[in-house]
């Protein structure tokens, strides 16, 4: 299955749109956006919205587990929207590997995600 990864930053706020099944190289695209993010803004906010997605290749988890390891206290909040159980799952899986704030929201409310992200 075919991914894609769409990154859109804005100041502090990096959203990231995520379809099928994440690789290596879809990491080889987000890490430096987020690491130039980071550099320039200091604690990142991102929202990680799917849509029709199947996870991560082998290589991809990996890829994100260095990710998580390295960016521990980079990330402020971590809103992550998408449209099943496991995907809601997930947010409750990741809350270890990172310092942020995690939250998922169910793809209906998009609106809300967003203006969690933009919270004091």
């Amino acid at each position: 299955m075919e991914s894609t990864l769409d990154i859109v930053e804005v100041g502090k706020l990096v959203h990231v749109k995520a379809t099928g099944k994440l690789t290596k190289e879809s990491y080889e695209v987000f890490v430096p956006v987020i690491e130039k993010q980071i550099a320039e803004h200091g604690k990142l906010r991102i929202l990680f919205e799917m849509h029709d997605f199947h996870g991560w290749t082998m290589s991809a988890a990996w890829e994100d587990m260095k990710f998580d390891y390295k960016h521990w206290n980079d990330i402020e909040r971590l809103a992550i929207v998408g449209e099943s159980k496991w995907e809601e799952g997930m947010a409750s899986f990741c809350k270890p590997f990172t310092g942020a704030k995690v939250k998922y929201f169910d793809h209906t409310k998009l609106d809300e995600a967003k203006a969690w992200l933009a919270e004091e």
